[in-house]
């Protein structure tokens, strides 16, 4: 797993009109191949866009999945089964055979090549209510009784007391969409042409066209776009882990 990007790290330290085989150490080492790519593929602007995007969906994902998760999780009510099943069953659906109806409601709302196309297709997430609603169970309810006693209504316990016990699940819910949005292609590929609006993904496809023959360049591009992903995953991977292990556990 590590072998792809060692060999991606050595390379973009590798002086320009060298090669760089392998695991091999090259005899000089530069930095400089990173100020080149940053520069000549202009990814200050990608960099923002991306951010935004992802953190934007990010958001709207925990905001939602915490709704319904907690919905799916204590209410009760008629078709909960059926619908637990139906978001389960949103899982097995690859976003690519949505792609077309999603475009043409994109369209008929006036919202093509804008943020918005990037954000609302994925503001939702089965996976993500799936989560929560599988983290939630794992709470005592005894919490929530006592809170009502208290006085708190169904709002103020989700927002007070379920969520502030849920940090580990929210953090892996952060993660994964984050990450998920950072590497994705498609969306910005297919709903944007505007070169505003190009994030990560899209500016590395386009600096591998114009930069196919220049491999050290290409791969410093590489490393600077995982940069980011790693750091995050590296500042998160505790409670990351912590959200996996306790999620589906129920007494």
């Amino acid at each position: 797993m590590m072998a792809p990007l060692g060999v991606a790290v050595l390379a973009s330290v590798t002086p320009v009109g060298t090669t760089a085989t392998g695991f091999q150490i090259p005899s000089e080492l530069t930095f400089a191949n990173y100020q080149a790519a940053w520069e000549r593929g202009n990814f200050v602007l990608a960099f923002a866009n991306s951010t935004f995007v992802a953190l934007a969906v990010t958001a709207a994902q925990i905001f939602t999945s915490a709704l319904a998760g907690y919905a799916l999780a204590r209410l009760k009510f008629r078709g909960r089964q059926a619908l637990i099943l139906l978001v389960l069953a949103t899982l097995v659906i690859p976003f690519q055979l949505l792609v077309i109806p999603v475009f043409l409601i994109l369209k008929w709302g006036h919202l093509l090549n804008t943020y918005a196309s990037l954000i609302l297709p994925s503001a939702a997430s089965g996976f993500g209510i799936f989560l929560l609603r599988q983290f939630f169970m794992t709470i005592p309810i005894e919490l929530e009784q006592a809170a009502m006693l208290d006085g708190a209504n169904r709002w103020q316990v989700l927002w007070r007391v379920m969520l502030p016990l849920s940090r580990p699940a929210l953090v892996t819910l952060f993660l994964f969409t984050f990450i998920g949005e950072w590497n994705d292609l498609f969306k910005p590929l297919i709903f944007t042409t505007r070169p505003e609006l190009r994030t990560v993904q899209l500016a590395l496809a386009e600096f591998q066209e114009q930069f196919t023959n220049s491999w050290q360049l290409l791969m410093a591009a590489v490393v600077i776009s995982t940069v980011p992903i790693v750091l995050l995953f590296l500042l998160g991977q505790k409670q990351f882990i912590q959200g996996v292990a306790n999620t589906g556990i129920k007494e």
